[in-house]
């Protein structure tokens, strides 16, 4: 028996995102083609960009015996490679850091893949499998990679607008809504600030925390334009990011929010490539370094200190078409919960 569409659960009082139809009636409906060709723009005009800011594209991989540990209470998928348990990837994070030892500038598109937890299906912002346009380039800083990010969307965003009008059409998406987005210049908060601002909007956010998935939201609908949340709490994030030695307690990192309510686009930050500070930091998180070897190896020879950032694909085609769903953003969408092609 066909079934023609399937609902993701819900969990936790979470109400199910919008109705995923089957393959063939999803790949062929003229709003996901609109879609992934606006998609399809998006990528071209980003190629185009960090080429032309002389960036070397690499092939990431998709295994390897260790994968990005903070994946926001996702769970990691093992596979047997050879006698030996592997890891698909959820980050290609240490491999971007590891790839500074051959080029000074490196961009991917990279495959992720995350076992999201049942209540995401609800929120129309998670995927379990999804893709990252991810950047990274050695010796820069924090507000080095804020800069390249704002710069990089502002020109794909433009792209998109300029060349693909029909397709904007096709879904409804007014592009009038980019008119302060493509004036740059994006909005920058604190994590303090905002921890404080949705605080005083009634919603309990804590301050030790990332940014929850409603505060996102709602701080997100309350601007006209994407914004940069910063320095957020150790502890909340990765091992990678650099501490900010002049406020001890404070990482040297970001995320880029969507306005309109769409949320989270990006997250990057300032790596630390201090060997001693690293295997602290794992320690810290409760990560064993044992299973970094050949990471901490290569730090050991010099990983070069570095800042970069990975854009969500689907999340950014979702916010730039006006859909519903960030699974209406993916050919063969895969949501939490929901057993798929």
């Amino acid at each position: 028996m066909t079934t023609d569409r399937l609902t993701p659960p819900a969990a936790d009082g979470a109400a199910p995102s919008a109705p995923i139809p089957d393959p063939g009636r999803h790949l062929t409906a003229p709003a996901t083609r609109s879609a992934l060709r606006i998609q399809q723009q998006l990528l071209s005009s980003a190629r185009e960009f960090l080429r032309g800011e002389g960036f070397t594209e690499l092939l990431p991989p998709v295994i390897g015996p260790v994968t990005d540990p903070g994946s926001r209470g996702s769970k990691q998928v093992d596979i047997d490679f050879y006698g030996h348990r592997y890891k698909l990837m959820t980050s290609a994070i240490l491999y971007k850091q590891a790839s500074l030892l051959a080029f000074d500038r490196i961009f991917c598109v990279a495959p992720n893949v995350r076992l999201e937890p049942l209540e995401t299906a609800g929120t129309n912002r998670h995927l379990a499998e999804f893709h990252q346009l991810d950047v990274e380039v050695a010796g820069a800083s924090r507000d080095d990679a804020v800069a390249l990010a704002e710069r990089l969307v502002v020109h794909m965003v433009d792209s998109a607008v300029r060349t693909m009008p029909k397709d904007f059409a096709e879904l409804g998406r007014d592009t009038d809504a980019f008119a302060e987005l493509l004036k740059g210049s994006f909005g920058r908060m604190r994590h303090a600030e905002a921890v404080a601002e949705l605080r005083d909007a009634g919603h309990p956010q804590s301050p030790d925390a990332e940014l929850d998935w409603t505060g996102e939201a709602l701080l997100s609908a309350r601007r006209d334009r994407p914004f940069f949340v910063t320095d957020y709490p150790k502890g909340s994030r990765g091992f990678y990011d650099l501490e900010d030695p002049a406020r001890p307690g404070f990482l040297k990192n970001f995320d880029l929010l969507a306005a309109e309510g769409y949320g989270e686009l990006c997250s990057g930050s300032q790596r630390t490539n201090d060997y001693a500070e690293i295997v602290t930091r794992m320690r810290e998180t409760g990560e064993n370094p044992q299973k970094y070897r050949w990471y901490l190896d290569l730090v050991r020879e010099g990983v070069p200190g570095s800042a970069g950032f990975g854009i969500g694909v689907e999340r950014l085609t979702r916010y730039v078409t006006g859909l519903d769903a960030v699974w209406q953003a993916s050919a063969f969408p895969k949501v939490a919960g929901v057993v798929s092609p």
